[in-house]
């Protein structure tokens, strides 16, 4: 009897570190995908050996450290084993999720046993309380009760970062989470001893017990406060460059699609002497001349097929596109009255459209071919304001969250919008996106620069 009282605490955290396992478990299945029957063998085994570590770090507390790091690498593995996507996503998925459920269920245990330490002794006069055994195990359950509640947040607010990122980002993120959770594995275990503060039993066992759980406390706060940082920062930092980097590409081709434009407009305004010397060389018979003088020709023609709006960048970043949906099928329907004075730098509004015309051209190329694929633009003035709205067929099957979709290379996707966003903000207008019934819709709205007009009532 004696010997499972000193076990009572473990006995009593268990259902909570099985909830626990469970919530990592559906976060692994979101994101890196397996069967059902591989998912619950991952939850039996991480539970068995994490109760098993338990025990024997009861009954060989010297070996603290070795059962706590031992316990994360077995943990890596087991996501590594019974989960599939990447390998690099899949160390940085359990990284998470070991920073997680360790950080957060120490700090909010630590800073319930704070609190009720205090309690004990400042209002029920207990001049030095005792707390552990079941209690403290209660205490601890609850702290994964929280980390349980975290785990279900991040799996909403996670996309970003696991979409479409190379494998070596991955593992740049992954390695100083673990080096976090070793460092604070090693200290944890400082102040367990009594390392790093102790009164040298002059302050008695109350304060004893503060300090130590107020040493867990500031090494949990300090640790998460590192690896949330760290996690957010490298992935704002990521988005930017890719930011960045495409839209200086962006630029860079709708300038030369505007020269290739202009290229074209000036063999129109010289097709009468054009014709000249084509009916000269049919008259000497000079066929290959005449051969190699059309190829000429059409390197340099564009057509703009209608979708004229005056400005000419617009214009052949719109012939671009139009070719592009009709070699895959795609119906397109284009009306963009571009008012005169357009509120919107040529590039910009280049940036604009290009995003989310190769966002529409990319929902459609994953549908089948047989399927209803369409692409429809329309462009005018509203209240003094410049409404664009384009609406695109997408998968039923697909899932849009704000700016990124359930699909492999849906990061592009994101990058996409938020450089949309960036554009739009810049002139003060607003965005609205709304997908269903396998409709994706995009509507933005930008006041002239000589108004102060409110968007968000113009339609």
């Amino acid at each position: 009897m004696k010997q499972l009282s000193d076990y009572a605490d473990i006995l009593i955290v268990a259902p909570f570190c099985l909830g626990c396992l469970w919530a990592a478990d559906k976060f692994c299945m979101k994101f890196l995908g397996t069967s059902k029957r591989r998912a619950r063998l991952f939850l039996i085994i991480s539970f068995c050996s994490l109760l098993l570590r338990n025990i024997l770090g009861r009954r060989y507390p010297d070996l603290y450290s070795f059962f706590a790091v031992s316990g994360s690498i077995f943990f890596v593995g087991l996501v590594i084993l019974f989960f599939r996507s990447d390998r690099e996503k899949r160390i940085l998925a359990a990284s998470i999720l070991i920073v997680v459920i360790k950080l957060l269920s120490e700090f909010c245990a630590s800073l319930l046993d704070c609190l009720v330490l205090f309690f004990l002794h400042t209002v029920k006069k207990i001049p030095e309380p005792l707390f552990g055994g079941w209690k403290g195990g209660l205490v601890s359950g609850i702290g994964y009760c929280f980390a349980i509640f975290a785990i279900y947040l991040m799996s909403k607010r996670l996309e970003p970062v696991f979409c479409g990122k190379p494998g070596k980002w991955y593992v740049i993120l992954a390695v100083p989470l673990l080096v976090i959770v070793t460092v604070y594995d090693v200290a944890s275990l400082g102040a367990s001893n009594g390392i790093m503060v102790r009164s040298g039993g002059g302050m008695g066992v109350y304060y004893d017990q503060i300090f130590s759980h107020s040493e867990f406390l500031v090494l949990a706060f300090i640790s998460m406060a590192a690896a949330g940082f760290y996690v957010f920062g490298m992935n704002q930092i990521y988005l930017e460059q890719e930011k960045s980097s495409q839209y200086h590409s962006q630029i860079s081709v709708y300038k030369m699609l505007t020269e290739q434009y202009r290229q074209s407009e000036r063999l129109r305004h010289d097709m009468k002497n054009h014709i000249i010397a084509l009916t000269a060389l049919s008259r000497n018979k000079e066929w290959e001349k005449i051969e190699d003088y059309l190829k000429n020709m059409e390197g340099v023609i564009l057509d703009a097929g209608g979708d004229l709006t005056g400005n000419k960048a617009v214009d052949a970043l719109l012939y671009q596109k139009r070719k592009q949906a009709e070699g895959e099928d795609i119906k397109w329907e284009c009306d963009m009255q571009m008012p005169k004075g357009c509120c919107i730098n040529e590039f910009d509004l280049c940036v604009l459209m290009g995003n989310i015309l190769d966002n529409a051209l990319e929902a459609c190329g994953r549908m089948q071919k047989d399927e209803n694929r369409f692409i429809n633009i329309q462009a005018r003035t509203v209240k003094k304001c410049f409404l664009i709205e384009v609406k695109n067929s997408m998968d039923r099957t697909e899932k849009f969250t704000e700016g990124f979709t359930n699909k492999d290379d849906s990061q592009e996707h994101g990058i996409g919008l938020l450089n949309v966003g960036d554009v739009v903000n810049r002139y003060n207008g607003a965005v609205h996106k709304e997908a269903g019934k396998g409709i994706f819709v995009i509507s933005i709205l930008m006041p002239f620069p000589d108004t102060a007009h409110d968007t968000k009532t113009a339609v």
